[in-house]
Parts: structure tokens; C-alpha cells; sequence
């Protein structure tokens, strides 16, 4: 018993000689308390980097605002620039714009003679022949008469917007009664009348019919059982076609056929049709 005792003692005096007391005297404690302030300064660096974290959280909050908003900023002025580009370039072509006295009237009396989908097809051409004559910077004064039946039904369904078109003027009525007899001329592939010069005091009728030649001749017939004068575009001269010279409504529009006289000038305007 005695020589462990003496043994006991000698060994924390070896440690003392090793300079290796103070290691063990963290980890060898009786109640844990070097441990304890080990961990404990684990705990303060972890608390006092999440208190930074804290301290900066509305610093950075408001720095990724801050960031937000400038390219909010950066982005609408961007586009202020360019909608002041665009705005200027319409500005100009709306102020270079000459409207044309010629008159041009589509004539949609032809809807029990086709089908629903070649109705459709017509809807589709005039939608573009409006469109076209609102860009153009000669545009005519379009006409569209006779508007009723399986066309105007469509028009209500797939385009509620036609209501509100501009620069055209619409009419439930026969084109005979919407403008004078004497003023009017047909436009039809039938007619021998080739029409080299165009008259801004004539108003020129297009037949709106889709029918794929089932009903040719009609628009011609029609002109001469009215008693209108009747003329065919110099197609000839400027396309060449390979079957009859029928173009539908809105093709017209890329022909430049034909000479327009008015006091001043001599123009070769876009047929809008």
C-alpha cells in the first residue's frame, strides 16, 4: 500500500518534469472545468459571429435594395430612351403622312355565295388591307359595304376590336347607296376597260368574294346589271400571271398600276385593297 501511494505521487511530479502538467490538467480535471472553458470560448465566437450576422442583416437588406432599385432605374430609362426613339420615328412617318382622295370600297355583298371558312379567308384579307392602308403613308379612304350575314358574325367573335377601327368607314348598306352611280367603277379582271389612269373623284369598288373561281364573271355581270362603269388593273404590265388575273382583296395593295392625276401632283400610290 505504501509504495502505490509513493508511486501515486511521484507520477503528477514526472508530469510536472515533462512540462506537461498544464495539458493535463485540462483534460484530466475531476469536475470538467478546463473542458467547460474550452467549449465556452467555441460558444462566445460562434455567438458573437451570429450577432455580427444580426448586426448586418438590415445593412444588407438594405444594400440589395439599394441594387434593386438602381436597376429599376437603369432599366426604365432604357426604356424611356427607346420609347422616345420609337415615339419620334412615329411622330415623323404620322407627320409625312398624305392621305389620298381616292376612295376605295370592299364589297361584302357576296356572303351567301360562300362558304364559312372562305368567309373566314375574306376576314382575313380585309383585317390586312386595314392594317396595310393605316401604315401606308398615302392611304385611301377605304370603304367596306354590304357588311352583314356569316361576315360580320365572324368579325364579332374572332375580332370584337373592329368596332374601333379608324380612317374606314363602314356600312351595312349597298355600296350603290352609300356613294353616287356616276362616281363609282368596278374593278374586275372581266372588263375589257384597261385602267392605266386613276380619277380621285371616282370611287373604286372591289368585290369581296372568295369562291375559288366557282362564281366567275359574277363582279362583272354585277357592274353592268347596275349600270356602273367597270375597268380591270394593267396586271399584265407589271405581274405576270399564269391563270385568270384575280387577286384577292389585300394583294392589290402591292400593285402600283396605275397613275393618280389630283391638282398639284402625279402619284403612284399602293392600291389599299
Amino acid at each position: 500500500m505504501a509504495a502505490e501511494s509513493v508511486k501515486s505521487e511521484a507520477l503528477p511530479q514526472q508530469e510536472n518534469d515533462n512540462g506537461d502538467s498544464k495539458s493535463s490538467q485540462k483534460t484530466v480535471g475531476s469536475n470538467g472545468e478546463a473542458e467547460n472553458q474550452s467549449v465556452s470560448k467555441r460558444q462566445r465566437k460562434k455567438q458573437q459571429k451570429q450577432q455580427k450576422w444580426e448586426e448586418e442583416r438590415e445593412l444588407r437588406k438594405q444594400k440589395r435594395k439599394d441594387k434593386k432599385q438602381q436597376r429599376r432605374l437603369e432599366r426604365h430609362s432604357h426604356q424611356e430612351e427607346e420609347g422616345g426613339e420609337v415615339q419620334s420615328s412615329r411622330k415623323r412617318l404620322r407627320r409625312d403622312v398624305t392621305p389620298s382622295a381616292l376612295r376605295l370600297l370592299l364589297d361584302c355583298s357576296f356572303d351567301s355565295l360562300m362558304l364559312s371558312k372562305d368567309v373566314g379567308k375574306l376576314h382575313k384579307q380585309i383585317q390586312r388591307c386595314y392594317a396595310e392602308n393605316r401604315r401606308a403613308l398615302h392611304p385611301v379612304q377605304l370603304y367596306l359595304t354590304s357588311l352583314g350575314g356569316q361576315l360580320k358574325q365572324i368579325m364579332d367573335e374572332k375580332d370584337k376590336g373592329w368596332v374601333n377601327w379608324k380612317e374606314i368607314t363602314i356600312k351595312s348598306e349597298h355600296y350603290k347607296d352609300v356613294v353616287a352611280k356616276e362616281e363609282l367603277v368596278y374593278l374586275t379582271s372581266d372588263s375589257p376597260n384597261i385602267l392605266e389612269e386613276m380619277d380621285p373623284t371616282k370611287a373604286y369598288v372591289i368585290g369581296g368574294l372568295v369562291d375559288h373561281n366557282h362564281h366567275k364573271g359574277i363582279t362583272f355581270e354585277k357592274a353592268k346589271e347596275l349600270g356602273i362603269d367597270h375597268a380591270q388593273l394593267p396586271l399584265s404590265s407589271f405581274v405576270k400571271m399564269n391563270s385568270r388575273k384575280v387577286l384577292a382583296v389585300n394583294h392589290v395593295r402591292a400593285q402600283e398600276p396605275c397613275a393618280v392625276k389630283d391638282n398639284t401632283t402625279l402619284h403612284r400610290p399602293k392600291l389599299n385593297v
